[in-house]
């Protein structure tokens, strides 16, 4: 049995590990208390002056003389803002970045997740469909990492029992591994 001061600490200690990999990303961040966060909902809002913070799977990027022009194809968002790429695809809508944004930085198939003002719907095309996209003009985004762990099944390597966070799975048997997709 652990001591109480030392297990205090540890709980102490994972609430704070736990905390700081579970926050929203500063530059999504709003005062305000009834910013939008379901595509549908803002679909369906009529106001051109609500708060967004969407994301999803950029589509496409162009660099427009003021600003940059981002077609995104919606995902639903984490309470963090992290799409879910488990989720099906709800929409597209489009965001204008202020002024330029390197579409290397914003390349095709990234996840991003943006914080912005509802503005108008707009018109265009998805191949030869016309769509009426909903606007936002952003004021900040985050684009999220996707990282594959590999994890393998290695019986010879001596780890017994296996401890850390980030050790090996060890079983009997062949040698297999999977692939776990994660986002940052």
């Amino acid at each position: 049995m652990l001591p109480h001061s030392l297990l205090k600490a540890i709980v102490i200690c994972t609430a704070f590990l736990l905390s700081a990999c579970g926050s929203l990303p500063e530059n999504l961040k709003t005062e305000n208390a009834n910013v939008v966060t379901d595509y549908d909902q803002w679909l369906s809002t009529p106001s051109t002056t609500a708060e967004v913070r969407l994301g999803g799977v950029i589509a496409g990027v162009t660099n427009l003389e003021q600003s940059t022009r981002v077609e995104i194809v919606n995902l639903p968002i984490s309470s963090i803002g992290k799409p879910d790429i488990d989720k099906e695809p709800q929409g597209r809508f489009i965001a204008y970045i202020k002024g330029f944004a390197d579409p290397v930085m914003l390349a095709e198939g990234r996840l991003i997740t943006l914080l912005g003002q509802s503005q108008s719907k707009e018109q265009g095309k998805v191949g030869e469909f016309t769509y009426d996209f909903p606007v936002m003009e952003a004021k900040g985004y985050h684009l999220w990492r996707i990282e594959e762990k590999i994890i393998v099944h290695d019986i010879d390597s001596g780890l017994y029992p296996c401890r850390s966070f980030y050790c090996r799975d060890l079983r009997f048997g062949t040698r297999q591994g999977k692939v776990i997709q994660e986002v940052k």
